[in-house]
Formats: structure tokens, sequence, C-alpha cells
């Protein structure tokens, strides 16, 4: 057992992880989450357990029930069983397993929560906040032009958190008017940056004194900023805000694509801009554009709601 009282890691679970990591291009994170279900798994079966290749569908309908039972959020449950499912596909594929035993366990169907995003206003509100927000005195003058430049760069190409953080300075050139950006499964995409962005981030790298090879977003020990950093930076400044709900860089991400899908931008020229693999992942902001388009017709149009014109 591990520190946190789960199995230690076996030694085809440990290969299926590299497998993901070296040929899948996975995320460190989906390999985290991989690795956090498998082991969970084990976890629960306990003295049962003897291999995987030994287990049977009937104990993962058992930890679904179980996972049920307990009230796991369906995304949750999904995502322990996504591992699960890409695991076993790897055991058949390159292990030798000649049957598939989660074929045929089903499910709970995911939630289709709508993405919040910040409104325009509060964007804005946020966006300003970093150059009103009276300065740490023991923090580098330039910091908080650092903190604007995240954030104009967040709104301006909704790119993902690990993105903004892997930048190097040499990603968007001075002279350019695009970023370079290393997203999911190793692939670069080009992303158009705006006026404001590009220029609160010339200002920033000029205070600081960032170097031309290297991370462009630095800690103030100048090391590169960590996700964890960057959320707390968020977190400082919602404190000093009206906005009345958690900002997560996530959250800015849903904002930009919101807020260019509202401004008339086709949903194949966001699903590039976002780095989605497939159209359908980013049709979920349609809903929201339509939910607001519905509302401002039905506030607006006098022959909208017959109730309000009686």
């Amino acid at each position: 057992m591990d520190d946190e009282g789960q199995p230690e890691e076996d030694a085809l679970s440990i290969r299926f992880l590299e497998f993901m990591e070296a040929e899948r291009n996975a995320s460190p994170r989906t390999v985290e989450a991989y690795r956090r279900s498998l082991a969970q798994f084990r976890a629960w079966m306990g003295p049962r357990f003897s291999e995987w290749h030994a287990c049977a569908s009937g104990d993962f309908r058992s930890w679904l029930y179980d996972a049920l039972n307990r009230e796991l959020k369906p995304a949750t449950i999904r995502l322990r069983f996504a591992a699960l499912r890409s695991f076993y596909i790897y055991l058949m594929r390159r292990e030798g397993l000649q049957a598939n035993p989660l074929e045929n366990v089903a499910l709970p169907k995911a939630g289709h929560s709508l993405p919040v995003h910040l409104n325009l206003h509060q964007m804005e509100q946020l966006l300003s906040l970093p150059l009103r927000t009276p300065p740490d005195k023991k923090s580098p003058p330039w910091l908080p032009y650092r903190d604007a430049a995240i954030l104009e760069l967040f709104y301006s190409c909704g790119m993902r958190l690990s993105e903004l953080v892997n930048l190097d300075a040499d990603a968007l050139r001075e002279d350019e008017d695009c970023v370079r950006v290393l997203g999911k499964g190793r692939k670069v995409r080009i992303i158009p940056v705006g006026d404001y962005a590009r220029e609160a981030i010339a200002r920033y790298r000029e205070m600081a004194g960032v170097e031309p090879r290297g991370p462009l977003f630095l800690s103030r020990l100048r090391r590169r900023m960590t996700g964890r950093s960057i959320q707390l930076m968020l977190d400082k400044y919602l404190r000093c805000s009206d906005i009345p709900f958690h900002i997560s860089p996530h959250k800015l991400r849903h904002t930009f694509a919101t807020h260019m899908l509202d401004a008339g931008a086709d949903l194949r020229s966001v699903q590039e801009l976002l780095g989605h693999a497939s159209l359908s992942t980013t049709q979920i902001y349609t809903h929201v554009t339509k939910a607001r388009l519905k509302e401002a017709y039905l506030k607006a149009h006098p022959r909208a709601d017959w109730e309000q014109g009686e």
C-alpha cells in the first residue's frame, strides 16, 4: 500500500500509463486521473483482487452500484470508467486479454450542464483589477502588469490553463499578432492575439525583463508560473470584485467562446480557436447563446409573451 492507503501500481498499469503518455500523448492531468482511477478500483476490491485479467463484469458492476449508492456524480463515475475502458482495450491489444469485462457494463448518462461564464461587464471589471488593486509592497513592481497580461491573454485566446502555463517567450513575438500554442495531443495551433493582450504582454515583458528564451510568465522568484499560482491570482482579484461566483481559468475559456459566438463568430472557427477535436464539444456553447437570445426576445418583443401583454 502507498501513503494514501491505495495499492502500489502493478506492472500492467505502469506499462499502460507509460503507453498513454508516450504513444497517445495524453496530458499529465489525464495520466494522473487514469492512475488514480485504476488505484481506486484495486483499493475497493481489496483482497479479492488477484490480477487484472481475472476481474469480471460483475466486479465492475458492483463497483458501479457502490458509486451510485454513495451518490457520486455521473461525470465522476464516467471518468473513472473511461480510464478502465481504455486500460482494458490496451490489455486486449497489447497484453493478450481475450475478452473485455467492461463491454456490457452500462453507465449513468452524463449531465449536460451549461458552462458558466462571465458577462461582458464582469469580464471588463476583472481585466481592470490588476492595475487598480493596491499591490503587495513585497512584490516586484512588474507583478500587476504580469497579472493583467495573463488575464488579457486568457480572454483574447481562450486557451487552456496548461497551454498558457507552458508558453515560452518566443511563442509570441512582438512583431506578430498570433501565438503558437502546444495543445492536447501535442498539437500546435496558431491563435490570433488582440491588440489589448499584445500591448499588455509587451508592457509586462519590458518591465519584468523577460528573457527571449524561457518561460513567458514568471513567478515573483522568476520561475515558470504554475497552474496553482494562476488560480491563487484569480482568487485574489475575485475578492476585490462583485462577481458572485468562483472564477477558474476554465471559466475564462468558456467566456471567450461564449462572447465570440454572441458576436457572430461561426462554430467551426471557435472550434479551431479552442483546439477542440470534435465540433460536438464546441456545440455546448450554442445552448448558452440561444438561451440568451430567447431571454432578450421575451424581454423586448411586445407580442413574445401573451401573458405579459394581457
